[in-house]
């Protein structure tokens, strides 16, 4: 399967860098292709300015979001990685979603309601979030979590979500915790995509 992994942390040294590579290593020694787009390294250009939609009205793609749309489409299975700020998405990957899953790519409207254009893939999500996973539970946060990315984002222009992983409390546990962390990773991936 050709897998394309979406990043989105700034620190080499972050957990969620740790959970990328522990990530392509288990789909590599499983046989998938694995194509990693890095928004920071990229230095991805977020914002959504009206002389993109007018482009695409016209037709004529920007450059930069054509690029990743290309690699969407030579995707099987779409992998978020990135951390909960503000319980949502990075303004970088927020920028990302909102200008390269686009109208007339990602999705549109027909007469029978929304027309998911990217049917046939899957999606899989992980997460780090420095509030107790507790806490997230037991105020619905995780679930809310989910529905927002998972549904929101995946379903709604048909990307078939098969697995979203949430850890909480990062920035206060200890080493076995975190390799704890890494290991559900890997057995995640392993039992997704073996």
């Amino acid at each position: 399967m050709k897998h394309l992994i979406i990043y989105a942390h700034a620190n080499p040294e972050s957990l969620n860098h740790s959970i990328l590579e522990t990530t392509v290593s288990t789909l590599e020694k499983n046989g998938h292709e694995v194509v990693v787009r890095d928004l920071y390294a990229l230095d991805f250009q977020p914002v959504l300015k009206p002389a993109d939609t007018n482009a695409m009205k016209a037709g004529e793609t920007p450059k930069d979001i054509k690029t990743e749309q290309e690699f969407i489409t030579q995707s099987d299975v779409i992998t978020f990685i990135y951390p909960i700020w503000w319980t949502g998405l990075p303004a970088i990957l927020k920028g990302y979603v909102d200008r390269v899953f686009s109208y007339g790519f990602a999705y549109a409207y027909g007469e029978e309601g929304i027309v998911k254009m990217l049917t046939g893939k899957k999606g899989f999500i992980i997460n780090t979030h420095g509030t107790p996973k507790e806490y997230y539970d037991e105020i619905g946060m995780t679930e809310g979590l989910k529905i927002t990315s998972d549904i929101g984002i995946f379903g709604f222009v048909g990307i078939e979500p098969v697995g979203h992983l949430l850890f909480g409390g990062v920035g206060s546990l200890n080493e076995e915790a975190y390799k704890g962390m890494l290991k559900e990773v890997e057995h995640t991936v392993d039992s997704l995509f073996s």
